[in-house]
């Protein structure tokens, strides 16, 4: 049975892999995060407490 046969599938398998693996992984990489975390400030405001007039 020539399905069976790795030889001719098996090798565009493996290849497909390492493209896939190795050169879109530094392009999605390369990427801009806009959401930069180390950009906020990480000082935590106290809330303002509300005021109930009729309490």
């Amino acid at each position: 049975m020539p399905q069976l046969n790795p030889g001719p599938w098996f090798a565009i398998f493996l290849m497909s892999w390492v493209v896939f693996l190795l050169i879109l992984t530094f392009k999605v990489n390369n990427f801009n995060n806009l959401n930069d975390p180390t950009s906020q400030n990480m000082k935590k405001n106290k809330p303002e407490s509300w005021n109930w007039p009729w309490i």
